[in-house]
């Protein structure tokens, strides 16, 4: 996969795109990253990318010249592969599914505003707008990396099981379920005996089981959008009734 990300602020990037499984990822050249700077593209003799508000108000609004000449430059803007996502507070919230769909994808492009906002004509040169959540940060830098990591953990070959991020929170629509390792018995805390039973239809189930119950007590809005089967309908009921013994 093709990354490229256009912001004021590149040095940000160095240590999350640089390490862990994405900097694994970047050194087996299955991701291919490239920050650029979109100040560099400006044609005021200060730099400056910014300029205030016609009709007045607060703040300063980013130029589209700045940014439009950088995508221009760095990407083809009539290749029907190339994706390029605004970070915005107005785009739509990113969840796990928008991962899924972009990790198939082998052009990505990530457009990162900041200050008070960004001129409109800028949305004319993007063909996807997204917010991380209904709250303001300072730019898009951020939510841009929360972004390539969400995404590029699904890319082949970033993660070496797949098991390890099909059984995610989220992948199947509910929270995952509770893990343990050693030690058996922590300062009273035992492993459910199951886990060390070794029947793995057994642990199986519970494992769905918990994950339902863990997604009904913390995430009970997931369950609605979740496509239950008989197994996972009668373990709610099960639980549900657990749970009204325990009131």
């Amino acid at each position: 996969m093709e990354i490229k990300v256009f912001s004021l602020f590149p040095e940000m990037f160095t240590g999350p795109l640089g390490s862990s499984l994405l900097g694994k990822a970047r050194e087996k050249g299955i991701l291919s990253v490239e920050v650029i700077n979109f100040r560099d593209y400006s044609t005021n003799k200060h730099k400056a990318v910014d300029d205030y508000p016609f009709g007045g108000g607060a703040g300063m609004v980013l130029q589209p010249e700045p940014i439009v000449s950088a995508l221009r430059d760095k990407l083809d803007l009539n290749d029907a592969e190339q994706e390029i996502i605004l970070l915005s507070p107005q785009g739509k919230v990113f969840d796990q599914e928008a991962a899924r769909q972009l990790s198939q994808k082998k052009k990505l492009a990530f457009v990162c505003g900041h200050y008070e906002g960004f001129d409109e004509r800028i949305r004319s040169f993007v063909t996807q707008e997204y917010s991380i959540g209904d709250y303001v940060l300072t730019g898009g830098e951020l939510p841009a990396m929360v972004m390539i990591d969400s995404i590029c953990r699904l890319v082949p070959g970033v993660i070496k099981e797949q098991e390890s991020y099909e059984e995610d929170s989220f992948y199947q629509g509910l929270l995952e379920y509770p893990h343990y390792t050693r030690p058996q018995n922590f300062e009273g805390m035992e492993v459910p005996e199951i886990l060390l039973s070794g029947h793995h239809e057994n642990i199986r189930r519970w494992r769905r089981k918990e994950s339902l119950r863990r997604t009904l007590l913390r995430r009970p809005d997931l369950l609605q959008k979740y496509e239950h089967d008989k197994e996972s309908l009668k373990m709610l009921a099960e639980i549900e009734a657990e749970l009204a013994e325990t009131e």
